[in-house]
């Protein structure tokens, strides 16, 4: 299927012959609350999701502590009008110490859990707690630095293309094969929060997987399940959600989130997606035989004698599919039958004179 290897991380196989890859994001989503930062990772594990994401950083490694002029926050559609940038980032980040718990709770429910650095420090955090891969996260997709340094580390990397040119996409992909990275997955992304179903723009997925001759996803703003089937469709292998308990409850990211059964149907279908690809296939498949009976063919429906001539009124197209092809039925029309027939019979050639 692909001329490149597939991925392994932490023993889950990812690439065209396996089940998408389902991430679930928690980013800010734990409101500022280790208890409920684990409850997301019970979730998690309970609808099926292979992974969870967090995110690294502090506000300090993010910003500078201002509410002044482009540091605060001020356009009336951002989802986060009126705060500093420092704020913020002081409500969405997860605590460091709060790692080593939301990582040992994955294990223990049996999923993939690992993070976004966003700069040297997070990596380094990171390394001490040996995540099985990173992510980085669109707004640092042009951070060669930081590309460099994570991709030093020879583990498999996830990285977001929101914003990127093709020229800037090519620019960290070397730089990362460049620094060690032998495992990279690229996810579609569009950076608006929450994203529209029309400028996702799916149909770069397959172009991107050519283009760069590694494994493509989504990462996915939109609300639903529609545009990662659809991804799927496209030889998208992994898909990567935000994941929220609740909507209701609020929090940085949980207008965009999924809540957990819609995380789970999303872990179905895209599976059932990815089942449907299968092969270019014509004709009847094994499953199909016993159905070809459902099929017309070519039936005496009336009594007939021997030496009688097969007529429109006496020969039908019916089911089931046990009597000649009905293609032949101009053919038969006007021929004798050498013995008697009786209604119900499949036509047969022995029976023609």
């Amino acid at each position: 299927m692909n001329s490149h290897k597939e991925i392994t991380i932490d023993g889950k196989r990812i690439g065209p012959d396996y089940p998408p890859f389902i991430i679930a994001e928690m980013s800010g989503n734990h409101n500022q609350s280790l208890d409920r930062a684990l409850e997301i990772v019970d979730a998690v594990a309970k609808t099926g999701a292979h992974a969870l994401k967090i995110q690294t950083y502090t506000p300090d490694t993010m910003t500078l502590d201002l509410d002044e002029r482009e540091f605060h926050i001020s356009d009336p559609k951002s989802l986060w009008a009126g705060n500093s940038l420092y704020k913020l980032y002081g409500e969405a980040y997860t605590p460091w110490e709060w790692h080593k718990p939301i990582f040992d709770r994955a294990r223990e429910v049996g999923i993939i859990a690992f993070s976004t650095p966003f700069d040297d420090t997070a990596v380094d955090f990171l390394e001490s707690l040996n995540v099985p891969c990173y992510k980085i996260a669109s707004f640092e997709n042009t951070d060669l630095p930081l590309i460099r340094r994570v991709a030093s580390t020879g583990k498999p990397l996830i990285i977001s293309t929101g914003m990127a040119s093709i020229g800037e996409i090519d620019e960290t992909v070397r730089a990362a094969r460049e620094a060690g990275c032998k495992d990279l997955i690229l996810l579609k992304c569009t950076s608006t929060y929450p994203a529209n179903a029309d400028n996702t723009n799916i149909l770069t997925i397959p172009h991107m997987r050519e283009l760069f001759g590694c494994e493509v996803g989504l990462s996915d703003h939109t609300m639903g399940v529609g545009v990662s089937l659809a991804s799927v469709a496209l030889g998208a292998t992994v898909i990567e959600k935000h994941f929220t308990l609740s909507r209701a409850d609020g929090g940085v990211d949980s207008t965009f989130s999924m809540e957990p059964a819609e995380m789970a149907q999303l872990v179905v279908e895209t599976e059932r997606a990815w089942q449907a690809l299968g092969k270019v296939s014509y004709g009847t498949t094994e499953a199909e035989k016993k159905s070809i009976v459902f099929r017309r063919s070519l039936y005496v429906v009336q009594d007939i004698k021997a030496g009688d001539v097969l007529t429109k009124e006496n020969v039908r197209a019916i089911r089931p599919g046990l009597g000649l092809p009905t293609k032949y039925l101009d053919v038969v029309l006007g021929k004798k039958l050498k013995q008697d027939v009786k209604r119900g019979t499949g036509l047969d050639w022995d029976l023609l004179a």
